[in-house]
This record gives C-alpha cells, structure tokens and sequence, in this order.
C-alpha cells in the first residue's frame, strides 16, 4: 500500500476509511435489480425522488391488486449502522418482496446517503426529503403506483435497526411539522438505540460497551424526559426485539417508556414483540426460519389490523 494511501480507521466488519479519503466496504455492497419477482408475485422498480442528491428510492406493489382497492403503504429505512446497505442488497429486497405479499401493500424504500462520505444527519435529512415527497401534492404524489394503489390515510413507516432509529426521529419531526401527511403506525424492528452508560446485554460486550455515547440521535432518553408515544404522532407503534440482540433491551426500555405514555393518554396501541432465543436482524440473514417467519406474520397482521 503507498504511503498515500494508509488506512485511518477500519469498522470492522463493515468497512475502513483510507487517509486519502477513499471508503471500502466489507459489507452492503451485493445488489439485485429491481422486476418481478415470481416467488412472490411482486412488482419492483427504481424511481428518483430528488436529483439534487441522488435520492432515490425502490417501490413495490403486489401484482394484482383489484380495480379500484386501496392498500396501505410501508416507507421503509434500512438498516446498516448508517454506513452499509441499501434497498437493493438481496437480503433487504427479498424482505420487501416477502413483506408486500403478506400484506399486500404498497412499499417505498427509501436509498439514503451513507456516511463517512455523507455524515450525519443526512441520513436523516434524506428520509425527511423522501417523507416531504410523499406529501406532496396532499398524497398526489406523482408516481403511478402510489397514484393508482396507495391509501394515503394509512401510512407506516418501517425500518430495522438504523432505519428504525431514522423513524423515531422522524415521527418526531413530522408531528412538530406542518407535513401534510398522517403517519398510521410505526414498525420499528431491533431499533438501534445506544448511550454512554452500558445496560443490559451491552455490559457483558466489553468491546462495545465503552463505545456508548449520549448524542441525541442515538440515545432517545438523553437531555430530560423521554418522548411519549402521543409525540409520536400516530396511532399504533410496534417495537420488535431479539433476545439475543446486544439492542434488546434499549428496545424494551423504549417499548415501556412509550407504554406508559400510552396509559396516560388511551390514544396510541403500543406493542413488543420479542423473538427468543435469535439475534439482531435475524429474519433478513435466516428469511426461511420459523422464527422469521413469525416476525413477518406479525408485520403484516399490525399493518392490516382496522
């Protein structure tokens, strides 16, 4: 390797930076094109949101939906510690496709700016951007297949791990905002919350329990009171967790932050929804386990739930 070319910090096992600017990635770099998949009966393709910052996004629908049907929308934030992945890599595109089958919506995955390149917030502000393009024109959005299928009056957001962090932070923002668009319900799966000071299974990690810090966008509960469910701005929220997840039990600390706000007001269904005995992201590495297989049923029925 030149001297020019030295490498200034490696996050194993996702990528390292180079002295000269350049990132290589280990992880989150497998892609496949968006079509049909005949497994499922899905429909995907790629569509541009903002051509200023390459925002883009992969949408899918169900085949056949009948003339005239309204179904629910998912906007969906992937995972991948704000540095990997996208819509694209196989294990998140074959989740879409199984996710829109079993409960028949309309999903808008949402291709944000990773960082080093792009720090923090643009991930966020990316999301932000793609949930202000969903709004626009109050629903009207100019895309045919939200056009033609999307019921706008339910909308969830989804995510897993960093994504499900993006939706909190975006909840938030969007019931201090005047963004014309109603958020349904949130699905927040292995939420990748942290802090300074270790709980839980954080403790027995040595290598990443020092590693906390109390930075807003990681650590909900920092700098006072933590959010109630009714500052969320929607009806329902599902929080699913991991057993074995080193996250588990941030996640539960939110699930019961949020339910007891929930007992205050009676406006907002909060729900946990524990795996045991699998770790984090599980149902994307091992799509064809039982316990996958569970989250995803699971999923569905929250969407579909009147």
């Amino acid at each position: 390797m030149s001297p020019a070319r030295q490498i200034s910090r490696e996050v194993f096992p996702f990528l390292r930076v180079h002295t000269d600017g350049t990132v290589e990635r280990y992880a989150g770099t497998d892609s496949v094109p968006a079509g049909f998949d005949p497994e499922t009966g899905v429909l995907s393709k790629d569509i541009v949101i903002s051509s200023s910052t390459n925002l883009s996004a992969r949408i899918y629908r169900p085949k056949s939906v009948p003339e005239g049907r309204k179904i629910p929308v998912v906007v969906y934030y992937h995972g991948g510690a704000f540095i990997v992945a996208s819509p694209a890599e196989p294990m998140y595109h074959h989740g879409l496709n199984r996710l829109v089958r079993e409960a028949e919506v309309v999903a808008v995955s949402v291709d944000y700016r990773l960082a080093p390149e792009n720090p923090l917030p643009a991930a966020y502000e990316d999301s932000w951007a793609a949930l202000e393009w969903l709004a626009g024109g109050g629903g009207k959005v100019d895309e045919p297949w939200l056009r033609e299928y999307a019921d706008f009056e339910r909308v969830f957001l989804a995510g897993d791990s960093a994504g499900a962090n993006i939706i909190h932070h975006l909840a938030l923002r969007r019931c201090r905002s005047s963004l014309a668009v109603k958020i349904h319900g949130l699905v927040m799966i292995h939420p990748y919350f942290w802090g300074k000071d270790p709980i839980g299974l954080e403790k027995a990690d040595g290598a990443r329990s020092n590693e906390g810090c109390d930075d807003p966008y990681i650590n909900p509960f920092v700098g006072g009171a933590p959010p109630s469910a009714e500052e969320l701005g929607c009806q329902r929220v599902a929080i699913f967790v991991a057993e074995r997840d080193i996250l588990c039990d941030r996640g539960k600390a939110y699930y019961r932050s949020l339910a007891r706000s929930e007992g205050q007001n009676g406006k907002v269904r909060v729900e946990l929804v524990e795996t045991k005995g699998e770790d984090h992201i599980f149902h994307l590495f091992n799509p064809d386990c039982e316990a996958a297989a569970g989250l995803f049923d699971s999923w569905a029925s929250f969407i579909n739930h009147e």
